[in-house]
């Protein structure tokens, strides 16, 4: 009932966004970085090959994911822990090249699906703290809140608190217990760390306002975390009836690092700038495009 539903959406979304006019429909999920992301993916094919393209946003993980299995959608750019662990059902921790192949070669073999190369940036999950409180406790890693925690409030969104590759896995594998744990959603958990009302939160590690607010992410020096390396994957019908895609796409491949994400993310929600202006004065920088 759940998959049908969920198919039933994706075609409603996706009326009139067939590939019959040899369209190249590029997703994007609902979040400032995949804004970002899919407005890079368009300009970068727009700027370097004769190809029509698409853009749809603001795509949740299940119905994008849905979508470029039935060829609604072409291409997207995914995360590697997301395909391991959501998509595939995988609990075990691996290094973030085996996570990487299990994701690539899973994609191919059950969908037809191809994983290109990585841009260069991990977003996964942070703990992370005000500058005033990791010099008063002399916080440096997850490991240094072990012994204070008991003194300290973590907020955090419902999902952290919940998901095995979060919180229980932090509290699994560091032993750490807070003296109150407060469930906030997206952008109050920063309002709440810069009034103190916690004083420990979770983020993602490309956020933008970890910058608007100076703060300290904590070392997962235990490595509780998995990886989520940002990847362009596409249709692998379309890789060849297309080839030039691929290359272009790959053009991408390490031009971009978590403290760049984190800066163009910034860009749009704290300076208010557009995503699609900030995607170009990227590609633009980095000479991916020509002016």
């Amino acid at each position: 009932m759940k998959k049908a539903f969920l198919y039933a959406m994706v075609a409603m979304i996706f009326a009139g966004c067939s590939n019959r006019e040899n369209v190249i429909v590029i997703g994007s999920k609902d979040f400032t970085e995949q804004l970002v992301i899919g407005n890079i993916l368009q300009i970068l094919v727009d700027e370097n090959t004769d190809l029509k393209t698409k853009l749809v946003p603001n795509l949740s993980s299940n119905v994008i994911f849905a979508a470029i299995k039935s060829g609604d959608v072409h291409l997207y750019v995914e995360y590697s822990g997301t395909i391991y662990s959501n998509y595939f059902g995988n609990t075990e921790r691996r290094s973030p090249q085996e996570v990487l192949d299990i994701a690539r070669t899973g994609m191919e073999e059950q969908h037809g699906i191809l994983v290109l190369g990585e841009i260069g940036f991990n977003n996964t999950n942070t703990l992370s703290v005000r500058q005033d409180t990791a010099e008063r406790y002399g916080l440096r890693t997850i490991s240094d809140l072990i012994t204070v925690a008991p003194q300290l409030t973590l907020g955090a969104t419902g999902e952290f608190t919940q998901r095995p590759d979060a919180f229980p896995g932090v509290r699994a594998v560091y032993g750490i217990d807070f003296k109150d744990i407060v469930v906030l959603a997206g952008n109050l958990r920063y309002t709440a760390l810069a009034n103190d009302s916690v004083q420990v939160m979770d983020a993602y590690s490309t956020d933008g306002l970890l910058m608007r607010y100076g703060l300290v992410i904590l070392e997962d020096d235990r490595g509780v975390f998995p990886y989520y390396h940002a990847v362009p994957i596409i249709r692998r019908d379309i890789a060849e009836k297309y080839p030039q895609l691929v290359r272009v796409l790959n053009m991408l491949s390490g031009t971009l690092n978590e403290e760049g994400m984190r800066w163009l993310n910034y860009r749009v929600d704290v300076d208010q700038e557009e995503p699609r202006d900030v995607a170009r004065s990227f590609l633009l920088q980095s000479g991916l495009i020509k002016p």
